[in-house]
């Protein structure tokens, strides 16, 4: 930030302890007059942790529920909430790489549409937008107000002006603020790479599938889906068309994404099958951890502890290799791999996985590891591809190491 512009860069312990994924990012955080105007505190925090620097403008009714000196102090940075002759709307448009106004009111939405510039936000996201820098509003209103046609309205307005619209979610008669991860999420897919993948139709695949014996006992693995999901949200915020089908996991699914819950490995490739059919997808990533096992019968009952006759175990249906038989676009499967450490036979199972199951690329992770994998929300893989060129992807948040894989996904898409 230049020196004459009365702003100086936020100095706080926290700035990337959690990740360096957002380094040197400049993020202007709009804030404006709702309820969930507390919850900045949280996103401002998050992306600072993630490296970014931010700084907040806020709007004089979003003073009626969060202090500037609370703003200032999440952010580090001085606060632009007032009109004081210094321009330094104009300064924050040229710094700012992009702009996030988050709650974003109905009032706000409809003056960003048609230029209205009578406060410090509006005015800031108005220059941006001249300036061709990207803008997320994430709206939060009561469901009459966001599905008022004023609203409607100017929501597409917006869409033509490509604002990203992070959507939330409908319910008690609201329009309610998405999680803090699906908008630091978005900040983050969008800063890195822009909308790249608009045009691009994936379907993906997340989570573990449940194999039952009976009403109570099932087999399993302790794949929470966190992959999968990251993998849908940042190509969805990169501009992708998403379908996620989804083993049972105890993330929320935001609503925009098209998703089908699935149970056993068997519905879980029926699910795909009836995508793939119906859909065109260039490609399909099968980052779910599908069970490699099932009971050969599902007992009706609870099965008595002292009942020592139990069906037999039998293998589960391969997906990839179901895909493979029809489907001749790029596929992308997952090896989990126990290789507690040993970096050759983690590479050498999964290009033997790769071969066999049908894939074009495979990620590779050791899930030995307690730091990484299945019960992390970060992780550590390494992307191989058919032709053996291998990229090492070094311990990340799972957002920006889904981020990366989907990097290497474009690349493919474009040969």
């Amino acid at each position: 930030m230049t020196s004459d512009s009365g702003l100086s860069w936020p100095k706080t312990e926290i700035r990337g302890i959690k990740a360096k994924h957002l380094e040197g990012v400049s993020i202007i955080f709009g804030v404006t007059g709702s309820v969930a105007a507390y919850k900045a505190v949280d996103i401002i925090r998050e992306l600072i942790k993630r490296g970014a620097y931010v700084f907040p403008v806020m709007t004089e009714d979003a003073r009626r529920f969060i202090t500037v000196e609370l703003l200032q102090w999440a952010s580090g940075a001085e606060v632009f909430y007032k009109f004081d002759g210094k321009s330094t709307h104009t300064v924050l448009g040229y710094e700012g790489d992009l702009m996030v106004i988050a709650p974003a009111t109905a009032n706000t939405l409809t003056k960003l549409a048609y230029g209205i510039t009578d406060n410090p936000v509006t005015l800031t996201a108005v220059n941006m937008l001249g300036l061709k820098k990207s803008i997320i509003v994430v709206p939060a209103m009561h469901e009459g107000l966001w599905r008022s046609p004023q609203v409607v309205k100017a929501l597409n307005i917006l869409e033509e002006m490509d604002v990203t619209i992070l959507q939330p979610t409908l319910a008690e008669n609201k329009a309610k603020f998405p999680e803090t991860s699906d908008i630091v999420d978005a900040i983050e897919a969008l800063s890195l790479r822009g909308k790249d993948l608009k045009g691009i139709n994936l379907l993906i695949t997340a989570g573990p599938t449940r194999e039952w014996l009976d009403p109570v006992r099932f087999i399993s693995n302790p794949s929470s889906g966190l992959m999968g999901l990251e993998l849908a949200k940042i190509a969805y915020f990169r501009g992708a068309k998403v379908s996620l089908v989804h083993g049972p996991m105890h993330f929320n699914i935001p609503s925009y994404l098209n998703s089908i819950r699935v149970e056993t490995a068997k519905e879980m490739l029926e699910a795909c099958v009836s995508e793939l059919r119906t859909k065109r997808f260039d490609a399909v990533i099968l980052a779910a951890a599908p069970s490699d096992f099932r009971f050969e019968a599902t007992a009706p009952e609870k099965i008595k502890s002292d009942n020592a006759k139990l069906p037999r175990v039998v293998e589960t249906v391969k997906i990839s290799q179901a895909i493979r038989k029809f489907y001749e676009g790029l596929l992308v499967g997952f090896a989990a791999e126990t290789a507690g450490g040993d970096y050759k036979r983690l590479i050498e199972n999964a290009l033997k996985k790769l071969r066999l199951r049908g894939f074009d690329m495979i990620i590779a992770n050791d899930v030995s590891r307690n730091d990484t994998g299945f019960s992390s929300e970060y992780n550590e893989a390494i992307i191989i591809k058919r032709n053996g060129e291998k990229k090492f992807l070094r311990k990340s948040l799972k957002s920006y190491i889904a981020l990366q894989i989907l990097d290497s996904v474009l690349e493919e898409l474009k040969k």
